[in-house]
């Protein structure tokens, strides 16, 4: 059960929150760029997104890049920053991404994909290689796609199960992950399996691990407002009420999550990052709309707290 890498969402002080919460078995960072960390500036940047303490553990870095030269850089600096694995975005969409030659574009070019690979291998010594992808780019091509990737050794592959081109708009096509399995046991390879997309909690990914075979699966928008995805049934169960307690406690989270991301990224990241996460937290109750508009407004997580505290007062 693992949290799937998001930008600017899946930050240091998001995981200490999740951390806190309910954990999940592993922990991926955000995607960095490989090309970044290789330059003395660049590095200097981003190393705040390779940040993590040892109560995140086991937790893999997310790089990407289409220069071999680069990704085995990354790769060495992730190992000596003393992460559990290393993870190549070959999935991302972002036209920013894929003009660089990774991403989803990587889907267009196996060989260099391949290429990737082992210089990440290279540089990552006796740690895991993982990618995460989709089945495709304008069409399901995962019997060629993803034995490429297979073909490499890979320690674990993580499909996202839709195309590029249906990005997030059609339901993640879990019915393909079976055959998925059985390219991966045809071709007698341990890689481990890991479905992604629309899963909704951990009982559905329990389901869907039991109906399909796979090795394990990652959630991704269903941590969203909810911290306590990877917690206990129990806690799970009474922090769905939709009652007062309810809103206290996730109106209480979310001002632990705003001072904390000031604390941690303040210095390195734009408040407005934070506010992604207001919509989540404040969803679904009398009022909340009201309090969202007034949280968007605000600059520091001071003003979060004094607005909070006052629709508390209220209620």
């Amino acid at each position: 059960m693992c949290l799937a890498p998001m930008a600017d969402v899946t930050d240091c002080a998001f995981r200490q929150i999740i951390v806190k919460y309910g954990k999940p078995d592993v922990f991926w960072t955000e995607f960095v760029s490989a090309d970044g960390l290789a330059h003395e500036k660049g590095r200097e940047k981003l190393l705040i997104d390779l940040k993590f303490s040892k109560n995140e553990r086991p937790i893999v870095a997310q790089i990407f890049g289409s220069n071999a030269e680069n990704m085995e850089s990354a790769a060495r600096l992730c190992r000596e920053l003393g992460f559990d694995g290393i993870d190549i975005n070959m999935g991302c969409p972002d036209k920013a991404i894929e003009k660089q030659g990774c991403g989803a574009e990587m889907i267009k070019n196996p060989e260099n994909a391949r290429t990737m690979i082992q210089a990440v291998k290279r540089g990552a010594g006796d740690l895991p290689v993982s990618v995460k992808t989709r089945i495709g780019y304008n069409k399901n091509e995962m019997e060629m796609w993803l034995r490429e990737l297979l073909a490499e050794n890979i320690a674990v592959l993580i499909v996202h199960l839709r195309t590029r081109k249906e990005m997030s708009d059609v339901p993640a096509h879990w019915e393909l992950m079976q055959r998925i399995v059985e390219m991966r046991n045809e071709m007698g390879k341990e890689t481990l399996i890991i479905g992604n997309g629309d899963v909704l909690d951990l009982e559905d990914g329990r389901e869907k691990i039991k109906e399909t075979g796979c090795d394990g699966v990652m959630l991704g928008r269903a941590i969203f407002g909810n911290p306590w995805l990877f917690s206990s049934p129990l806690i799970r169960r009474r922090m769905g009420r939709g009652d007062l307690l309810d809103i206290k406690e996730k109106l209480k989270v979310l001002t632990e999550h705003t001072k904390l991301f000031q604390k941690l990224l303040g210095k390195h990241k734009n408040f407005d990052i934070m506010k992604k996460h207001f919509k989540a937290y404040v969803n679904g109750w009398d009022g909340a709309k009201e309090l969202r508009v007034k949280l968007m407004e605000t600059k520091n997580a001071k003003e979060v707290g004094s607005i909070i505290n006052e629709f508390l007062f209220e209620k």
